[in-house]
């Protein structure tokens, strides 16, 4: 049966004129941004950001001075002081999940004992629970074909079941902060499984949580029919939440979470306009464009262990003749790192340990021989300001598509893992009492006269 389609979606050629008014009433000359000093997307021609803030909660180092001179170095990330791979090292040395620690970290600025961790994921587990009747209610009611969407309108839903939403005192935001931390998971998959099922005809499956499991047990129990994961597998997902879990402050979404806060709107407004920036495809949905791309190489080539064809196909994607045709190799370069991310670095050895678990070797040596031509062929092709190295969404794709996640999940994943830093960030912003956050725009336009009606052409 064909669904019939909504007229209201239509783009009718009158919308299609005065959406060429707009643009011609609303295009600026790129060389006034240069005569005005305009950084565009808050960044110099460097790469360097503009600063808008102070943080605790996070630092991003991809550069050194020496005699004077700024020169790239391999990239580092901190989580409150600490470098995240001691973190990583910390819990795969000791073999234990690490996402609920990390998480305590973040938010309270230290890293707990064993006492105040098991309080924090008894409180984290606690909040585990939906509202009675809101999957059937909710989630079940006109499922989205996105999977951020959803989560995003169940976010905004729950302001309805919260008895003080509008509280904007420390401890009212951190009971919804840990509550959302502890809720993603859910909402995301039965969103995933009401559109799975009334989209795409497949059978129903919605497990109660369980509140026994880590996080990132507690996604794979709740994502798969039978709920049945390996120790590995869940292993790899706990680093992958944790390398997702906060970079830096300056993120788009980040910066969303402190713009809207500063407005002192409430927890659940603020966490629905930071999903609504993660889902650009410019900042959570480059692992499925990593994928994708993979998956159109792997079909072109005949020989993927040859140097020279994968680099012919790589020239291709540069040049704008292969996959989407955008002129990009997804999953290599970032606004920050130069040499290296550390993220796919510490990802790197994992991947391969899965890959050769999961019988994946051919398809991890040619994720293994792009990550060193591609930078290579960049700074052939293009003038680079700084270096280019493979980032961590080069890997996290793989790992999910290995994992057997599906896609429309990829980038809700990253969100599951992004709330703690999102909700840091709220928190800090509140603590602090700033000013609300009001950047300025330089008006360019001339001044017009008013026409009167009759004498408009």
């Amino acid at each position: 049966m064909t669904e019939e389609r909504n007229v209201y979606s239509i783009v009718t050629p009158q919308i299609e004129q005065l959406a060429q008014l707009c643009h011609k009433s609303d295009i600026i000359d790129s060389e006034l941004y240069t005569r005005f000093d305009v950084k565009r997307g808050l960044r110099d021609l460097n790469g360097k950001g503009v600063l808008t803030g102070l943080t605790h909660i996070s630092k991003i180092t991809a550069t050194k001075e020496v005699n004077g001179q700024t020169l790239p170095e391999d990239g580092e990330l901190y989580y409150r002081g600490i470098n995240v791979k001691e973190l990583i090292k910390g819990s795969t040395t000791e073999n234990r999940f690490a996402f609920e620690e990390v998480a305590y970290l973040l938010l309270f600025g230290q890293l707990p004992n064993n006492k105040e961790l098991e309080e924090f994921k008894e409180a984290l587990f606690f909040y585990r629970s939906l509202p009675t009747g809101f999957v059937r209610d909710i989630i079940m009611k006109a499922p989205s074909k996105d999977m951020m969407n959803t989560l995003s309108r169940s976010v905004l839903t729950l302001y309805s079941y919260d008895d003080n939403p509008d509280d904007t005192s420390l401890p009212n935001v951190l009971r919804q902060c840990m509550s959302l931390i502890a809720l993603f998971p859910e909402l995301a998959i039965y969103g995933y499984q009401a559109y799975n099922h009334y989209h795409e005809g497949n059978s129903l499956f919605i497990h109660p949580p369980r509140t026994d499991l880590s996080t990132a047990e507690n996604i794979l129990y709740l994502l798969r029919p039978d709920s049945q994961y390996t120790e590995l597998e869940a292993k790899i997902l706990d680093i992958c939440l944790i390398l997702h879990m906060e970079h830096g402050g300056g993120n788009n979404s980040s910066f969303t979470t402190h713009l809207l806060s500063s407005s002192l709107t409430d927890t659940y407004s603020v966490m629905a306009a930071a999903i609504g920036s993660l889902k650009g495809p410019r900042h959570g949905g480059a692992n499925i464009k990593v994928v994708r791309m993979f998956e159109d190489m792997e079909n072109s080539l005949s020989d993927w262990t040859d140097d020279d064809q994968v680099r012919e196909y790589l020239e291709k994607l540069l040049a704008g003749e292969a996959f989407d045709k955008a002129g990009l190799i997804y999953g290599v370069g970032h606004a920050v790192y130069s040499k290296s991310d550390p993220r796919a670095q510490i990802f790197k050895g994992f991947v391969e340990q899965m890959a050769h678990e999961k019988g994946f070797d051919k398809e991890y040596a040619l994720y293994d021989k792009v990550a060193t031509l591609a930078p290579k062929i960049i700074a052939e092709k293009r003038k680079m300001y700084k270096g280019v190295s493979v980032n961590v969404d080069f890997y996290s794709g793989f790992v999910y598509k290995m994992l057997g996640l599906p896609l429309e999940l990829y980038t809700p994943i990253f969100a599951m893992a992004r709330i703690v830093g999102w909700s840091a960030h709220r928190m800090e912003e509140l603590a602090n009492n700033g000013k609300i956050i009001r950047p300025a725009y330089k008006a360019i336009g001339p001044d017009m006269p008013y026409i009167p009606m009759n004498k408009r052409v």
